[in-house]
């Protein structure tokens, strides 16, 4: 099993913060499609997406945004 951390952050990189500096819709679409690639959410996928969600706040993603990262974060057990 090969973690996608790395994807993840460069995606991060390189589409989510490079542009605007926060996430939208289709960019948390693609870091959840990422992470799920396998199926699973591993630990270095969780703990670069516990640092890619701890850049935005409720106040700078939009209210859909805000509750999928919740939802995802839950059921994945991400910081």
């Amino acid at each position: 099993m090969t973690s996608n951390a790395n994807a993840i952050m460069q995606y991060s990189f390189l589409y989510v913060f490079a542009n605007d500096g926060t996430i939208d819709a289709q960019e948390l679409a693609m870091l959840e499609k990422l992470a799920l690639e396998d199926g699973t959410v591993d630990d270095q996928e969780r703990d670069m997406l516990s640092r890619i969600f701890a850049r935005v706040t409720a106040q700078s993603v939009s209210p859909d945004v805000w509750d999928e990262i919740c939802r995802f974060k839950a059921k994945y057990q991400i910081a």
